[in-house]
């Protein structure tokens, strides 16, 4: 699985687009809602490089289920470029001293969740029309807390609810997704809801449940205020469950083979 990974990673690298670098202007982002603009100075992005690529790289806790006793420790990877969406998100976890791999694979419109324990037994392997559009969300997602100068693009459709609260609609060929983004008085994006992701254990049986991924703290990377840990949330009838906490360790913008 690792081997995939670094092979679709350096597939998508060695095609993308290398035109000149392109700096973010307050021209760009004059036509986006306030609280957007407002969040985009508050991270630093203008005045900066535009961006076409990202490599991520975090830790935190995970579990499958809520009535999991415990979290498994995990540490990821990922790669997004974005000009023809692509995400490539490699991790690793342990239960109870056995290791848990999963790779998450977004390209051509068309997303993949394959799990394996112990390195050879595959326990799901996720495709099909709710993994495509609830990666989608996730593409989305990681444009507005990891690549926020990606908010830019065309392929968003913005509706102002109030002054800390937008909604947005986000296309990527025939697939269509929305997320309600709220903001505070500071500037800072705080969470991020959408209710067209889909919860599987195995990849057969879906669960549509609106989705959370609030921000619990900033730091600053590489001259950028960017969430530093955030959870991630299904919204259920029974309650809330909180399935991960991510701690961003590392970011590089415009990554090449």
């Amino acid at each position: 699985m690792k081997s995939t990974y670094r092979k679709e990673v350096e597939s998508a690298l060695q095609k993308l687009n290398r035109n000149r670098e392109e700096i973010l202007t307050e021209n760009d982002i004059q036509k986006l809602p306030i609280p957007v603009q407002k969040y985009l100075h508050f991270v630093g992005v203008v005045g900066k490089p535009k961006v076409k690529s990202v490599m991520v790289k975090a830790t935190g806790q995970i579990k499958s289920n809520p009535d999991d006793s415990q979290y498994m420790n995990f540490a990821s990877e990922q790669y997004n470029i974005f000009d023809k969406p692509f995400r490539a998100f490699y991790i690793k976890a342990r239960k109870m001293g056995i290791p848990a791999i999963g790779l998450h694979l977004y390209k051509d419109i068309t997303a993949r969740m394959i799990i394996k324990i112990a390195g050879l037994f595959k326990v799901a392997d996720a495709r099909g029309p709710e993994m495509d559009k609830g990666e989608t969300v996730t593409v989305f997602n990681d444009m507005c807390f990891m690549a926020p100068a990606c908010l830019i693009d065309p392929n968003i459709e913005w509706e102002l609810i109030d002054q800390l609260t937008v909604k947005a609609c986000f296309t990527n060929g025939s697939v269509k997704i929305s997320a309600v983004l709220t903001f505070d008085e500071e500037g800072k994006l705080v969470d991020f809801v959408s209710h067209d992701r889909y919860e599987t254990a195995d990849g057969k049986i879906y669960r549509n449940y609106p989705w959370r991924t609030p921000v619990k703290e900033y730091g600053y990377f590489n001259g950028y205020h960017l969430p530093a840990k955030a959870e991630a949330i299904w919204v259920k009838p029974e309650g809330d469950f909180c399935y991960g906490i991510f701690n961003l360790n590392q970011i590089q913008y415009n990554v090449t083979v």
